[in-house]
């Protein structure tokens, strides 16, 4: 058992990754607070050296495009680590409340759930262009499943009244339970099957 607690709160030294692909790619090395500064960033395949709920909070600073445009995640944008891993913090505790588990064992099995295996990539073949099925990595794979829990969440959350940090929880707790109203599981569900129809 280790000492170290994320947020003080949650030991993270007992989860086990059931999805075999993804087990190289989810570090949940103990960390107090998940801020490394960019250390890792000199590492070929540097995102795994960094533990996954601080790919989290990077993720909720910089929710990336959604259909090319800002127009629901630019007004949270600033930067600001503190602000978002209080975010982070404070959906955990939601989640924990709500299962009674440990919340990074829930986020864990949440990613496993909605992280797609296939996607579709165009291919041109004498001047005409086709879909055709590819396997995904298993690195874009969880890289896929964090940005739509984050713009899944934004989108709930904007104009709305409900907090982003109340939208994370709900989002993540509905990938835990294969629940096809999240915005992860439901894209993953379409990636996968539009690539089963481009085989």
């Amino acid at each position: 058992m280790s000492t170290i607690k994320l947020f003080g709160l949650w030991d993270t030294s007992g989860i086990k990754v059931e999805d075999a692909g993804l087990q190289p790619y989810i570090n949940l090395r103990p960390l107090l607070l998940p801020k490394t500064g960019g250390r890792n960033t000199g590492i070929v395949f540097h995102k795994s050296k960094t533990n996954i709920v601080e790919r989290l909070v990077n993720k909720v600073m910089v929710p990336g495009h959604k259909g090319k445009k800002h127009k629901l995640s630019s007004g949270h944008c600033c930067g600001k680590a503190a602000g978002k891993m209080t975010i982070v913090e404070s959906a955990f505790k939601a989640i924990e409340a709500k299962t009674k588990k440990n919340p990074v064992e829930v986020f864990v099995k949440a990613i496993e759930n909605a992280a797609p295996r296939e996607e579709i990539t165009t291919i041109e073949y004498g001047g005409a262009r086709y879909p055709k099925a590819v396997e995904c990595s298993p690195q874009r794979r969880i890289d896929i499943a964090l940005r739509q829990f984050i713009q899944g969440a934004y989108g709930k959350s904007f104009n709305n009244k409900r907090a982003l940090k109340d939208t994370l929880a709900d989002e993540i707790l509905k990938a835990y339970n294969m629940d096809q109203s999240s915005t992860a599981i439901a894209k993953k569900l379409e990636l996968e099957r539009q690539a089963d129809a481009s085989r």
